[in-house]
């Protein structure tokens, strides 16, 4: 689960394509539910629009949750496989690529449409911002009072993030942490306790 990079912002951008438009807009989405909701609106927007395309990831693009893309009446896999390419290939997660196209009359034949709707996205992809998001993952972890103050040291020293502090007959703390870290932190922790720390970790 390494560092990735997301869609920071909406963006827009137009490209041309033997008097064919391309209108191509990038939205940051985290569910199929929310790309969906933007591709309805884009649809209600250009109605009188030849094809609305649209390709989305949600999560890390090497290690996706889920993708899936659309070509709209497009020849089969002359549209959205290729968006879906662009965004993956550019490392932008979390994203919806949605592209409007008025037909300028020429068609641009399978190979053209390809890289019509290649562009296009790579185009957005060009304006748009990106910005890098690190895995985290949520511990908890149960101690003895006394080793409370070893165990917020070392969430300082990891970077991590207290969510909670729980006090009962023993301890519980809840942490945030970045995923790649998990495993040394967990290990130093019950170094640190002398085996007395209860970690577990959700996945």
């Amino acid at each position: 689960m390494s560092v990735y990079t997301i869609l920071a912002a909406p963006i827009a951008s137009t490209t041309e394509e033997k008097n064919s438009e391309f209108l191509t807009f990038l939205h940051p989405v985290t569910s199929r539910d929310e790309a969906m909701a933007h591709v309805e609106c884009y649809r209600k927007q250009y109605p009188d629009a030849a094809h609305v395309c649209w390709a989305y990831v949600i999560g890390n693009t090497r290690q996706p949750q889920t993708q899936a893309f659309s070509d709209d009446g497009e020849p089969s896999g002359t549209a959205g496989k290729p968006m879906l390419h662009v965004l993956t290939e550019r490392d932008v997660g979390n994203s919806l690529a949605v592209v409007v196209r008025y037909f300028g009359g020429v068609k641009l034949g399978a190979g053209g449409l390809v890289r019509a709707y290649s562009g296009a996205v790579s185009a957005a992809v060009n304006c748009a911002q990106l910005v890098e998001v690190t895995p985290c993952v949520q511990l908890h972890i149960a101690v003895d009072f006394a080793k409370e103050t070893k165990i917020r040291h070392l969430v300082n020293i990891y970077d991590g993030q207290i969510l909670n502090v729980d006090y009962a007959t023993r301890v519980t703390l809840d942490i945030s942490l970045a995923a790649a870290q998990a495993e040394l932190f967990t290990q130093q922790v019950i170094n640190e306790t002398a085996g007395d720390a209860v970690v577990t970790i959700d996945n």
